[in-house]
């Protein structure tokens, strides 16, 4: 009795411990996007600013195109998981369900792509942007971020697909729908929790982007977030409640999306690794 009290105290001890550890940069963070420029230089009320102040959230939209940025953001992120979307979802299928020959060691070779390093894409994704003349605009980043995406979500909705019972599908091929038809009717509906794991992935991805946006785009009118708060920084001369403040709102949109879809992504990734 005595040991399982203390192992119990010792489990409670270190999960207290491990959740400090993870929650206090947000605070830091949230403290700090509340605080006025002279409360951060002084500081005084380092743990609860007194009073609360919006000071930087003002200058942020004031003082720069940090709007510019957010709504930019938006647009690729949700243009680019849109296209992974679908194309991982038919890549996916025909991977599960129609067999050829090459089709395992090809799903193989697709899940070995994600392991390369995105460093070695910019340069010829960069070559062939400013060949079909795209270059520092948002399609460039539509269409450069589905290529490090796409492996990933391919593989995840193959062992998806082939965790839903094909007998499904025969028996509306059999009533008379087309293949094509049984994979909308039939399949994406039984699929939504893969697809909606795969759909938070690639926008998460592609909401955090730095690299890619930081080589094709120069034009401040099209920069996204994590581009636009890098350039706020000036040398030595770093705006800390600028960027809290702006690290808080770029965080929100991403922590409401796992909040409302978190069971979704764990039954999508479970069976997808599972089947895959």
């Amino acid at each position: 009795m005595a040991a399982r009290l203390v192992g119990g105290t010792g489990t409670g001890i270190a999960l207290v411990g491990l959740l400090g550890f993870v929650l206090a940069p947000l605070y830091w963070m949230t403290v700090t996007a509340f605080k006025s420029d002279n409360q951060i230089v002084a500081r005084t009320d380092d743990l609860w600013p007194t009073p609360w102040s919006t000071e930087q959230f003002t200058n942020l939209f004031t003082g720069r195109a940090f709007g510019t940025w957010y709504v930019n953001t938006i647009l690729v992120s949700v243009a680019s998981t849109v296209i992974a979307l679908v194309c991982a979802a038919l890549a996916g299928y025909a991977l599960a369900r129609l067999k050829f020959r090459g089709s395992e060691s090809f799903t193989v070779t697709i899940l070995l792509t994600y392991v390369m390093p995105g460093a070695l894409l910019f340069i010829p994704l960069y070559q062939m942007m400013s060949g079909i003349g795209l270059n520092d605009s948002l399609w460039s980043l539509v269409l450069a971020y589905p290529t490090f995406t796409l492996p990933f979500a391919t593989w995840l909705l193959v062992g998806y697909f082939k965790s839903i019972p094909a007998d499904l599908e025969e028996a509306a091929l059999v009533d008379g729908c087309t293949r094509f038809g049984a994979f909308i009717r039939i399949v994406l509906p039984l699929a939504k929790p893969g697809l909606l794991a795969v759909a938070l992935f690639t926008l998460t991805n592609a909401w955090n982007e730095f690299l890619f946006a930081f080589v094709f785009i120069t034009k401040d009118g099209y920069k996204t977030l994590p581009v636009g708060m890098q350039s706020m920084i000036f040398g030595d001369v770093v705006p800390q409640g600028q960027l809290a403040a702006a690290s808080l709102l770029i965080s929100i949109p991403v922590a409401i999306m796992y909040g409302f879809g978190q069971r979704f992504l764990t039954e999508g990734l479970t069976a997808g690794a599972v089947k895959g």
